[in-house]
This record gives structure tokens, sequence and C-alpha cells, in this order.
């Protein structure tokens, strides 16, 4: 294991940063998992326009899933979502980072 694994490891176990969260692909079985929330605000430029939109991103451990498509489904403290859009790995391979829409 790489020191860059270990310290995902840790981030992602450490109780103020990580959360449980249950994922379950499209047509699959339910699968506890840990999850990072990031729920920043994103400015997009459209033209000479700003728009100002509420996100939801998480980022999940590609150790505990390999291959998230868009339409699974996430379940973080009682409230449910969608992957949309095509999940991003991080330059080391260990983690997804997905986008999210209520479901």
């Amino acid at each position: 294991m790489t020191a860059f694994a270990s310290v995902v490891d840790a981030l992602f176990a450490d109780p103020n940063i990580g959360r449980d969260a249950v994922y379950t692909s499209d047509g699959g079985a339910p699968l506890l998992v840990r999850a990072v929330a990031r729920r920043a605000d994103a400015v997009t430029d459209f033209g000479d326009a700003r728009l100002w939109s509420e996100t939801t991103r998480i980022d999940l451990r590609a150790a505990e899933v390999q291959s998230p498509r868009p339409g699974d489904r996430i379940e973080i403290d009682g409230e449910a979502f969608l992957i949309q859009g095509e999940p991003v790995r991080d330059r080391e391979r260990l983690v997804w980072t997905v986008d999210l829409r209520p479901a």
C-alpha cells in the first residue's frame, strides 16, 4: 500500500470527515461504504452571465466502489441521491468523485 493510499484510508475512516453511506448500483444489492461529502456551491459562466447553483458531490473509495455509474443510488444520513454525469477518479485512481442529484 502506498503512503497516499494509507492517507486516503485514514481520511475516510475519520468520523469527522467520512460518513457511512449505502451505495446501490442500478439493479444491484445495497453495499455499506464510506463517503466524504462535498456540498460546495458552483459558479458557471454562461455567455456574459454567471450562474450559481448548489451542488452535491461525494468522494467514494475505489476499493469499495469499483465502477459507479449514472443512475446508481447513494443514501447518506437518510437522504437519497442518484449519481448524475460520469464519475471521475483521482490521479492515483483511489477515489471516485461523483455528482449527485436528489432521488
